[in-house]
């Protein structure tokens, strides 16, 4: 089998479940892909696993039952601030690295989980900016253009999904360096909320702020990588629990600037796709409302031009004092603003956070979500290099209050300017709404129509075709509100729902328009010696475990049956109760939903 251009989860797990791929098939190719990416841009990588330890790890991997494992065989890249026990950990600067002893916990529970690491990823040092330009490493560029920055401080791990050379990867987000290269490098960044993925074995930026993030070419995917990857972990001061809280999706308002608040230094061309995301997401059955951005812009101001750099200092304040003319000069210099506080400055500014948290938790009140710019605009590597300081505060404007004010985001691709850089939006929602914000973020993405990072023109390739399902995975057919493009489909995208196939159901269905259904639907309902035509439906393909959540899920009138389709398969579908289905509107001489939605 021929790897995609990008390498999405589901397809390579459903290859290698159908055993047309091997874990040793996808290394080989991705360790090829890796080196011949170096010639265009060098600076990706700081460390690699050798080909001979990748090799061994793939045959360990083949001698377990791909069934098992949720990541099995999934090549992914990790920010060099992370250790990953037989490669150094540098932080970005030679002078502070370290064999760590172990793993971190995260890449601990993802290998369990099956995946792969392919190496470390290079940084702005100690994770402090969001240009991608600090690094002694190199300077990784955007995939569109080597002119413009990659974005950081998770530069590396962006550019390694975005050129498609692993399926995932970890990036750490203190003030956005887990969105800023998502969004200038067209992927998806998912920021989980504070402490739901464990930060021991991460070298700490802020550490009460940070959070390891996740960069993946389809929300979903970011998604699973974070279910695998999350748990409670004591030896984390800040680890919690996550405790899920849900969003609405089939109407909800979402947060936007107001018009006269909309900064994009002078970029009008992201400001139209700004407002044509705006209109996307109303499409999608959002409501906007206008956000007060002022508290949120007066939170950002705390972070690097307050008092919590002195927790930046506190990281690594041993190194700092005996090793600042070894550090890069730029982050130095920030570090160096830590002498100009003193403690009460410091807890003066804690309570200010806790202040206008309280402000932003009222926010809720109006709107569900917002919808923010990732960033204004991205910036060539020029300018960071003439006005270091102030490129970087440009990109944080819209991203620096989230973690402070307690907040889950996820950044994704929203178009292209005409000059063919790419820009991007970020969803932020309420802490432990994480599932739910990437379900509805995916929406907006897969509404957007665009392809993944550098191959912007090859649409997602969810999976490969199969004969049939793989073992333990059930087939779903869905006839209204769950189709693609409807209401409910995000449901199925929510369970990493496969579309195996569009058909028609056997000839002796009818379909009827549900009375004051919400959002509308339809009933199917069988009769027997009734010569018609076939419904349309979308069959699906989901795991077991997904299957009974999405079954549980179902309302009354509806329930999960048999339904026989034209070619005499059975598989799992919507039915209705008769009595309910009929007192509806009789639509079988439409065809289907999609048809008379479209006629109606």
């Amino acid at each position: 089998m021929t790897l995609p251009n990008m390498l999405q989860i589901t397809p390579l797990l459903s290859a290698c479940r159908a055993g047309t791929l091997t874990p040793t098939d996808i290394v080989r190719e991705v360790a090829a892909r890796a080196d011949a990416y170096a010639a265009k841009d060098p600076a990706v990588w700081i460390s690699r696993v050798p080909m001979e330890k990748l090799l061994a790890r793939a045959a360990e991997l083949e001698k377990l039952p791909a069934a098992d494992l949720p990541l099995y065989g999934i090549p992914f890249a990790v920010k060099d601030n992370i250790d990953v026990a037989g490669l150094p950990t540098t932080a970005a600067c030679p002078t502070f690295a370290y064999e760590p002893s172990e793993s971190a916990e995260v890449i601990k529970r993802l290998e369990a989980a099956g995946a792969i690491v392919i190496g470390k990823t290079n940084l702005d040092q100690f994770a402090t900016g969001l240009v991608g330009m600090r690094s002694p490493y190199g300077q990784p560029h955007c995939v569109f253009n080597a002119d413009y920055v990659s974005g950081g401080s998770s530069s590396g791990s962006a550019v390694a999904v975005a050129a498609g050379l692993v399926s995932f990867s970890l990036g750490t987000d203190t003030a956005g360096s887990g969105r800023v290269p998502a969004a200038f490098n067209n992927i998806v960044g998912l920021k989980p909320s504070r402490g739901v993925i464990s930060t021991y074995g991460l070298v700490p930026a802020c550490e009460s702020l940070d959070c390891i993030s996740v960069f993946a070419g389809l929300t979903s995917d970011a998604w699973e990588v974070e279910r695998v990857a999350g748990a409670a972990d004591a030896r984390a001061p800040f680890s919690r629990t996550l405790l899920p809280r849900s969003l609405p999706f089939t109407t909800f308002r979402f947060g936007v600037l107001p018009e006269s608040e909309r900064f994009f230094d002078g970029n009008e061309a992201n400001a139209a796709l700004y407002a044509q995301a705006i209109k996307r997401l109303e499409q999608l059955g959002g409501t906007p409302v206008e956000l007060d951005f002022a508290p949120l812009k007066e939170t950002a101001a705390l972070l690097y031009s307050g008092p919590f750099v002195v927790e930046r200092l506190a990281a690594i304040k041993d190194f700092y004092h005996s090793h600042r003319k070894d550090m890069d000069p730029t982050v130095g210099t920030i570090l160096d603003g830590a002498a100009n506080y003193t403690a009460t400055d410091v807890f003066d500014g804690i309570y200010r956070q806790h202040a206008l948290q309280q402000i932003a938790q009222r926010m809720w009140d109006k709107f569900d979500v917002m919808l923010l710019p990732t960033a204004p605009r991205i910036v060539t590597k020029q300018e960071v290099i003439e006005q270091p300081i102030a490129a970087n505060s440009l990109l944080g404007a819209y991203t620096n209050f989230v973690n402070l004010l307690d907040m889950a985001a996820c950044a994704v691709p929203a178009g292209f300017a005409p000059d063919g850089l790419p820009f991007g939006v970020t969803f932020v929602s309420p802490a432990f709404t994480d599932e739910d914000l990437a379900a509805l973020a995916g929406r907006f993405h897969e509404a957007l129509g665009e392809g993944i990072g550098v191959a912007r023109t090859e649409k997602p390739a969810v999976s490969e075709k199969q004969d049939g399902p793989s073992s333990e995975r059930v087939l779903l057919a869905v006839v209204g509100a769950h189709l693609k493009g409807f209401p409910l489909h995000w449901q199925l995208e929510k369970e990493h729902a496969v579309l195996r196939e569009t058909t028609l159901t056997a000839f002796d269905y009818r379909l009827f328009a549900l009375p004051d259904a919400t959002p509308p639907k339809p009933g199917l309902v069988r009769e027997r010696g009734f010569a018609g035509a076939g419904l349309e439906v979308e069959v699906y393909e989901l795991d077991a475990a997904g299957f009974g959540r999405f079954v549980a899920s179902v309302p009354q009138p509806m329930s999960i049956g048999r339904i026989t389709l034209s070619d005499g398969k059975e598989v799992c579908g919507f039915l209705c109760s008769e009595a309910v289905a009929r007192s509806g509107t009789d639509i079988t001489a439409t065809g289907g939903w999609r048809s008379y939605m479209q006629e109606k």
